[in-house]
Order: C-alpha cells, then sequence, then structure tokens
C-alpha cells in the first residue's frame, strides 16, 4: 500500500501505529486514542450539544476506528479518517434520535458522505466495539485500576451490557447518578489511558 508523499510528520507517525496496532501493540492503540480522543470529542459535543452522547459517540469512533484498522488507507493522514468516521457516525446517530419525529422515508441529505466503514442497523451499545473487540483486552487490565465504585459500573455498562435502567436497578440509583458517575468514570478510564501508556 502506497504512503502519500504529502503526510505530515505526525502522520507519519499515526502510520506506524496504526501498523502496530494491527500486530497487536496495545501501547499504539492507547498512544492513538490518546492523540486525539480529546479532538474528537469536542468536535462531537459541538454537533449533539450533550455531555454524555459526546463520550459515548468518541469511544464509539475509536471502536469503529480500531476495528477497521485493516481498512485504513495511508494515501490520507489517518486523523481524517478517524475525524470522518466520528462525524459520520454522529450523523447517523442525530438520524436515529430524531426517528421519532422524523419518518424514516425522509431522504437522507449527506447521501455524498458514504464510506466504507458500514455502520450496522442493530448498533449495540457505543462502548461495545471498544470493550470486545479482543485486541483491546488491556481495556480489563485499565479497569481494574478503578476504585471499586466507578469498576462495578465499568462492568456492568460495559462488560455486561446492561442499560442504564439495569444498573440504576441494581445498584439502587437514580439513573441521573448513573450516568453521572459512568461520565466520571470514563473520564477517569482516559486519564489512566493517557497516563499509563508506557507500562501497559
Amino acid at each position: 500500500m502506497e504512503i502519500s508523499h504529502n503526510l505530515s510528520d505526525k502522520a507519519l507517525q499515526d502510520y506506524q501505529l496504526v501498523q502496530n496496532a494491527i500486530k497487536g501493540d496495545q501501547r499504539s492503540y492507547a498512544e492513538l486514542m490518546g492523540r486525539y480522543r480529546d479532538a474528537i470529542y469536542f468536535m462531537l459535543l459541538k454537533m449533539v450539544n450533550n455531555k454524555i452522547d459526546a463520550e459515548d459517540l468518541t469511544i464509539e469512533a475509536f471502536g469503529k476506528a480500531f476495528r477497521n484498522l485493516s481498512q485504513y488507507s495511508p494515501s490520507f493522514a489517518f486523523s481524517t479518517w478517524l475525524f470522518k468516521i466520528a462525524s459520520n457516525n454522529c450523523i447517523d446517530f442525530l438520524r436515529k434520535k430524531k426517528n421519532d419525529i422524523i419518518s424514516l422515508d425522509t431522504p437522507s441529505d449527506s447521501s455524498d458522505q458514504d464510506q466504507s466503514i458500514p455502520i450496522a442497523a442493530n448498533v449495540l451499545d457505543p462502548e461495545e466495539a471498544l470493550i470486545k473487540d479482543q485486541k483491546l483486552s488491556v481495556m480489563h487490565l485499565i479497569v481494574s485500576k478503578l476504585k471499586p465504585r466507578y469498576r462495578n459500573l465499568i462492568e456492568l455498562r460495559y462488560f455486561k451490557e446492561y442499560s442504564y435502567e439495569e444498573i440504576s436497578q441494581e445498584l439502587e440509583l437514580p439513573i441521573g447518578t448513573v450516568k453521572a458517575q459512568l461520565f466520571r468514570a470514563r473520564e477517569l478510564l482516559y486519564n489512566i489511558i493517557k497516563n499509563s501508556q508506557e507500562s501497559i
């Protein structure tokens, strides 16, 4: 696969990280996430204007990208590819959110944005792709570093695939509290990822 001569030094570094990640290097996954997590999050936050949705969509974007790294072409920057996945996935999310108002037969106004990454009709929990991919089993190790309260929430939501409502019932907590604590738990996870790249 030919690498574009127009890629910046950072883009070339990203390409090497992608190659290492495809080979199973967990630190490369963590470094790629550390490089772009904040930028992706703030872009999505502007699109959805909701912190929890932006966090979910950020993790989903990385999950989709990491599952499809073999489809990345070095003819353009990894960041460009990642942002396209994130933005297209967010547009898809916003469409689904409006399905109760807008008919599913409404013509799409952005059909020209189709990409090679298939988006399943029955999209599961946004975090599932990131957690269930065997290449990212390192997340289990990272989760073990959390305090018991947050670790329990993460395990219920991401590993056991509980809904917010099910977690609320299981822990006897209001749904609002569950969402707020999961938001905090995700922040802690990202910080651990960023600060532990060398020790993973």
